[in-house]
């Protein structure tokens, strides 16, 4: 466990319980600092702890037999990492791994399982963000199979930069080529073309978007569909 230098509102979830609901539970979220590459949890592993992410942003990845990977989804501030815990198994077959290193608070399955059969205003938070979850995973097979990888690569973007509140993003090409799942040089060819029309720069693993609206104006679709079902879920 780390020094707490994040409270738990910083994730937009907590953020919304009422105060009683709230108080209730702060005895059970435990601090976290989670670093870059980090197993959250592995395919068919039981899970222990359900994630709050404040500062840190988790990848959902699928693995196959040959050990390449795809991203299923992520996760941010503005959700969790767990869902399996509290929709009627322990695991999944997928992989949770720290896509950009940050806080998180987590609290214990028994606990979490405990506070979900109250029927409150916790478990109807959980439900909603696992429906606007599965609109981001369904979005994100169409986006993969029938758009370009710059386009994949602009939606990857704006929704990391949705959930860190920044727009400097520590990201290599190769991180990116794995969570897309496609080769490193589509991802180097994309970047370049987003660089030499001045949507962002790439130094070193990093990446900082210098025109959101440019991105959002590149983008397909599939990033709009999955914030406007966050926003209408979740506010």
């Amino acid at each position: 466990m780390s020094q707490i230098t994040h409270e738990p509102v910083e994730n937009r979830l907590l953020a919304m319980l009422p105060e009683e609901e709230m108080e209730h539970l702060l005895p059970h979220l435990e601090n976290v600092s989670l670093a870059l590459g980090e197993v959250i949890y592995e395919s068919g592993v039981q899970q222990s702890h359900i994630y709050f992410p404040t500062t840190v942003i988790i990848s959902l990845l699928y693995m196959m037999e040959n050990g390449s990977s795809a991203e299923m989804g992520v996760a941010g501030n503005e959700g969790l990492v767990g869902i399996a815990l509290f929709m009627g198994g322990d695991s999944v077959p997928n992989r949770a791994v720290v896509q950009s290193a940050g806080e998180a608070f987590r609290m214990k399955t028994k606990v979490l399982q405990a506070e979900f059969a109250r029927s409150g205003t916790f478990q109807r938070l959980l439900l909603r963000y696992t429906q606007a979850l599965m609109t981001q995973m369904s979005q994100t097979a169409v986006c993969n199979r029938l758009h370009t990888v710059e386009q994949q690569l602009c939606r990857w973007l704006l929704l990391s930069r949705d959930r860190l509140n920044t727009d400097e993003l520590v990201m290599t090409q190769e991180l990116i080529a794995n969570m897309l799942g496609v080769r490193r040089e589509g991802v180097t060819h994309a970047a370049q073309r987003l660089q030499a029309t001045g949507l962002v720069t790439y130094v070193r693993g990093r990446i900082t978007i210098l025109d959101r609206s440019g991105l959002e104006a590149a983008v397909c679709e599939c990033y709009r569909v999955v914030k406007d079902e966050y926003d209408r879920l979740l506010g």
